[in-house]
């Protein structure tokens, strides 16, 4: 890329989007432990490509409790349900029988019934080993028709507040 760093090129984008005004909040990974057990892996040792959606899962789900939402809570008091609308995943090299990964959870884009996540999975070394995009619908708990994030959870997400 002509001498353009990727460090670099953090720098540019993470800048462009402060002076559009994306909260820093919005820029920051939460990351979440995972550990390759037997049970992950094919006969090879190499964990089975639908596994990765579960660690992106978990990882989201913890995200969410971090931020003092679980999903029963979400449920109980909110009626209100997450649902993956769509994504998309692309896997570059495989995670084996024992690695200690690190599943990142960012926000892409705040809808006000979805949310837009950008994931990845690395190893402890940072190697990244599959990304993916996954848009979270927010429906109602009874009829699972698209509602409103609840708006205590959206300024959480946007201020931190």
């Amino acid at each position: 890329m002509g001498g353009v760093t990727v460090r670099r090129m953090l720098v540019l984008c993470l800048s462009t989007l402060r002076r559009v005004g994306i909260p820093r909040k919005l820029m920051t990974s939460f990351r979440w432990p995972a550990r390759i057990y037997y049970e992950d892996t094919d006969s090879g040792g190499v964990v089975y490509y639908a596994n990765y959606l579960k660690f992106m899962e978990r990882a989201r789900t913890e995200w969410l409790r971090h931020l003092g939402y679980g999903q029963q809570m979400l449920c109980d008091r909110h009626n209100r349900l997450f649902v993956v609308r769509a994504l998309s995943i692309e896997y570059d090299r495989p995670a084996r029988l024992d690695d200690a990964l690190q599943v990142t959870v960012d926000i892409a884009a705040v809808r006000p019934a979805s949310l837009l996540f950008a994931q990845e999975i690395l190893t402890e070394a940072g190697v990244t080993l599959c990304r993916a995009q996954v848009r979270v619908a927010c429906v109602n708990s009874t009829t699972l028709r698209p509602s409103a994030l609840p708006e205590s959870l959206k300024r959480e997400i946007i201020d931190g507040d």
